[in-house]
């Protein structure tokens, strides 16, 4: 992820439904949430939840499926490491590598 790929990124969860929405579909792994489920779980009107759910999925937090009419999210964890990635490139004095373990801690292979 580059630099202005990040600032989406951290821009899109500077904001408290979409921070909330984030951790909710981290917190539901692989399965994902129907996007209806994620508006009753944090009790947000639907066209609000859908603005959103949008932005995540621009700044590829997230990622989508559709099933029939409806639409399941996920987090998106290639996005998720590459935001992790870029904030710490530059960790252990320019020794990236030497984070890479962190890194893999940090994020599942979900």
């Amino acid at each position: 992820m580059d630099f202005n790929q990040s600032l989406v990124a951290l821009s899109a969860l500077g904001q408290e439904t979409r921070l909330e929405v984030f951790r909710l579909l981290i917190r539901a792994g692989p399965r994902g949430i129907l996007a209806g489920e994620i508006s009753e779980a944090l009790d947000v009107r639907q066209n609000t939840m859908s603005a959103n759910l949008s932005v995540l999925t621009r700044a590829g937090l997230i990622r989508n499926e559709r099933e029939g009419r409806t639409i399941r999210y996920f987090a998106n964890i290639d996005g998720i490491r590459g935001l992790l990635s870029f904030l710490m490139e530059d960790c252990c004095g320019g020794n990236a590598e030497l984070c890479k373990s962190v890194l893999q801690e940090i994020v599942c292979d979900c």
